[in-house]
């Protein structure tokens, strides 16, 4: 995710020095930045103009840092505070982070720390933004999907979104269970020349053949037992739109035949039809499952998988974009505590450092019902440690090495993580996989990738 360009971002510093040299920081990486030599002076800002970010100096005359934060926390609730201050104490920083500041920073100040640190609170500010958008969005309809992530992989991916959006092509969507598939897909279609018609999800694993086929196809009256009228397929109801078929490599052979057909000749027959229904739908399907090692040993028809693979999108794990935790940790905080109506508004550092740590198997799906576990657990207006999970509270860096000293990979720290978590539940595969985040199934397909009996 890029730097949020034209942010505006009031400073309030009374030392003129200090003060014009973090403008010209700021200034030089495109926000549009105002001024302020006091407290006094910024209270009045704040009461004619609306700011993303305020960054102020706690220790000043009169009116300190703090009376800044209060007048900016009540006047303008979502505009994020940085409180600077050349006394740092532990006390100063609590009393700061409980009123609402975003951060707290000791000077002498570090360049990249505070363009860091700007950058990810503007873009928390942008997520709630965005947040109270999809409220009213949900409340008329019109929910747009959102996709999270400032990391190089993620920009990879929304890049590439968007460039092959407009051409038509059939996309092929790969990651793991949790990684955000379905949203990838969602806003390919929104990006598209066929957003203005339906968008249809279809879970391939969940069917079977029959009804695969009448969920699809749809039947003609008198097809088969209570069949007493026609009904069109999802192909035919998406008709000029995307069709997603999730978990595609789940498909019985019988369906990818019917499948390939439908993609290469553009019509199908409903079920107890003669008469060919013309098919114009966008394929955009995707999988965990390496298609093209099921393609070589005869699982997946080549044929379909070619059709299927015209642009291949790979989702990488969360474990792998680290960087991105802190910024989906606010975003399903801040709607979390919405739906609950709880005033938890931030995450401790101790509490955010567990959740960078941590490998996350069930990837984003996981991370949110973790951050709504908190939600739900936390007493105060603060997430912490002891409101997450035993299995991520109570990690320590010895989780990540061997007593050698070796870091291990991340499919050894996953194996052993199953295994931890399936002794803690002693064996209950359905517990196991609620704590997790992922359902029973995707449980027992990684059991069954590491070779774990349970």
């Amino acid at each position: 995710m890029t730097i949020e360009r034209d942010a505006s971002i009031l400073v309030v510093e009374d030392e003129a020095i200090a003060r014009n040299n973090l403008v010209h920081i700021l200034k030089k990486q495109g926000y549009i930045v105002t001024s302020a030599e006091s407290g006094a002076k910024a209270i009045d800002l704040l009461s004619r103009h609306t700011f993303d970010l305020v960054i102020t100096d706690l220790k000043m005359e009169k009116v300190d840092g703090m009376a800044v934060l209060a007048e900016s926390r009540r006047r303008q609730p979502l505009t994020e505070v940085i409180l600077l201050t050349g006394y740092a104490t532990v006390d100063s920083a609590v009393s700061a982070l409980k009123a609402g500041a975003y951060h707290y920073i000791a000077k002498p100040l570090k360049i990249d720390a505070i363009r860091k640190i700007v950058s990810e609170a503007l873009i928390k500010r942008r997520l709630q933004l965005e947040n109270l958008q999809l409220k009213e969005s949900l409340q008329s309809g019109r929910a747009k999907p959102t996709i999270i992530g400032q990391s190089a992989a993620m920009r990879q991916v929304l890049e590439t979104a968007q460039r092959i959006a407009p051409s038509g092509a059939n996309v092929l969507i790969l990651g793991e269970s949790g990684t955000g598939k379905e949203i990838i897909a969602r806003i390919i279609h929104d990006w598209s020349d066929r957003a203005q018609y339906r968008f249809v999800a279809f879970n391939c694993g969940s069917f079977s053949d029959a009804l695969m086929a009448n969920e699809l196809f749809g039947h003609e009256k008198g097809a088969f037992t209570g069949a007493t009228q026609s009904k069109a397929g999802l192909l035919e109801t998406a008709s000029g739109g995307t069709v997603f078929l999730d978990e595609v490599g789940d498909m019985p052979p019988s369906m990818q035949i019917q499948l390939l057909r439908v993609i290469q000749e553009k019509e199908m027959l409903r079920v107890g039809g003669t008469v060919p229904v013309p098919v114009d739908v966008r394929f955009i399907a995707a999988t965990h499952r390496d298609l093209q090692k099921d393609v070589d040993v005869g699982h997946f028809r080549q044929d379909l998988f070619f059709r299927l693979n015209v642009i291949a999108i790979q989702l990488p794990p969360l474990a792998e974009r680290a960087d991105d935790i802190p910024l989906l940790a606010d975003f399903f905080l801040t709607r979390k505590r919405a739906v609950m109506q709880k005033e938890v508004n931030s995450i401790t550092p101790e509490a955010m450092s567990l959740l960078k740590q941590y490998g996350w198997p069930g990837n984003v799906r996981e991370l949110e019902n973790t951050i709504e576990r908190a939600v739900a657990m936390a007493q105060g207006d603060t997430v912490r440690p002891d409101d997450l999970p035993a299995h991520i509270s109570q990690l320590t860096i010895e989780t990540y090495r061997h007593t050698s000293g070796r870091i291990p990979t991340l499919e050894e720290m996953e194996k052993r993580y199953l295994s931890w978590v399936l002794d803690k539940y002693n064996g209950n595969k359905t517990q196991a996989a609620a704590a997790m985040g992922i359902d029973r199934v995707s449980l027992w397909r990684k059991l069954k990738r590491f070779g774990i009996k349970a």
